[in-house]
């Protein structure tokens, strides 16, 4: 396990806020490296709750980095500071994006891959909070670049979101239109979405919808699954279907799909 801090500025024309991102920490593979995924946590939780359950799946060739988001005031709270990829007030369509928040976030988990080995691959995945910041990772890798304009500079394999929702959906297709390069990206991009029918935090509806915005925008890769009477939680019955797919999607060892 690692721990580390970093800082970040989100920068658009000029410097603006700077987010001081909490501690990192990183399950080691138990077996050959072939694939790192960062997973992010949920809102005011932390790197570690995770990475304690991430080290229980049998994916023996996976490396988990787990970071740990900066404390800011949410709006959802009231302006209470707590862990937060980015600040938001409510889950609606018409909710305002705090677009830098999310690029600043979306940078830091990209620095964290950008170290890996080349015949390495990356994913994001999250929790809550944290696939919503995973799936703006999805949108800034098939765009090419952040909503500030600046170049995305990984390559992404996979992405798994549970329990979440699509950030700045309204500006999806702005952010692709045009593009063939943008088109083919979102076309051949995996995606794992997965949402309780019992979620009483962000609500079903929520994810649903996001999932039909990312398919008619051009993501045809995405799986959606539902669970009957789950809430904002997770349980073994959807943590086995997302090791069994990224076994598959990745290649791992020990999948049938090379």
């Amino acid at each position: 396990m690692s721990n580390s801090s970093s800082s970040i500025g989100s920068v658009s024309g000029t410097a603006t806020r700077t987010f001081e991102f909490g501690r990192t920490h990183v399950v080691r593979p138990k077996g050959k490296h072939q694939a790192t995924i960062v997973w992010l946590h949920g809102l005011g939780d932390k790197g570690s709750s995770w990475s304690q359950l991430l080290e229980t799946l049998p994916l023996p060739n996976i490396k988990w980095i787990c970071p740990t988001a900066p404390t800011r005031p949410v709006r959802l709270f009231g302006g209470f500071p707590c862990t937060a990829w980015f600040d938001v007030g409510d889950f609606s369509e018409d909710a305002p994006d705090d677009l830098e928040g999310l690029d600043a976030s979306a940078a830091h988990v990209a620095n964290l891959l950008s170290t890996e080995p080349a015949d390495i691959k990356l994913g994001v995945g999250g929790f809550s909070m944290g696939a919503a910041t995973a799936l703006y990772s999805a949108i800034c890798l098939v765009s090419g670049n952040y909503g500030n304009g600046n170049l995305y500079p990984v390559n992404l394999s996979a992405i798994v979101g549970l329990s979440g929702w699509l950030p700045c959906s309204r500006n999806l297709r702005n952010r692709m239109e045009g593009s063939h390069e943008a088109a083919r990206r979102a076309a051949s991009l995996p995606i794992f979405l997965c949402h309780g029918l019992g979620d009483e935090v962000v609500a079903y509806e929520h994810g649903k919808r996001s999932a039909e915005n990312l398919s008619s925008a051009g993501f045809r890769n995405l799986t959606f699954r539902t669970y009957n009477g789950l809430g904002h939680y997770t349980i073994p019955e959807e943590t086995d279907e997302v090791c069994n797919w990224l076994t598959a999607t990745l290649g791992l060892d020990g999948s049938q799909s090379y």
